[in-house]
């Protein structure tokens, strides 16, 4: 679930040379979306049903983008809008960079990789989608 560490892997796998072969899989889910982790047993019932808020916010910027919206910007304020809705939330980041680079972006864009880092209580969780 963590697209970062995959990209960064993948690209140090091609810069070295490194006879391995990556599978980039999708993020599993639980049947409710929030991101399997084995984080998600340090939530308290009550956390652990606002943390639904990071699929609602991806799942928001997924809608955006299809009708149409193509700023990093507007994206990026899309996802923190949902989430600053919440109470128990408290965002670290979210980010629109560049799927390849990790580049953030701004502006008009082709495609994002949309990511965050938001804590309920001491936990902190991770989300992340690509947009194409």
């Amino acid at each position: 679930k963590d697209a970062q560490q995959a990209v960064v892997i993948t690209r140090m796998v091609q810069d070295l040379n490194m006879p391995v072969e990556m599978h980039i899989c999708p993020i599993m889910r639980e049947p409710d979306g929030l991101a399997m982790s084995s984080r998600n047993t340090y939530l308290s019932p009550a956390e652990r049903k606002a943390a639904l808020v990071l699929s609602r916010s991806l799942q928001t910027a997924r809608a955006a983008f299809k009708q149409g919206q193509r700023n990093a910007d507007t994206l990026r304020q899309t996802v923190l809008s949902v989430l600053e809705a919440e109470s128990l939330a408290r965002v670290q980041y979210v980010s629109c960079a560049d799927p390849s680079t990790l580049e953030e972006q701004s502006g008009l864009i082709s495609e994002t990789l949309i990511s965050m880092a938001v804590y309920m209580g001491k936990t902190r969780l991770i989300d992340n989608t690509i947009l194409r």
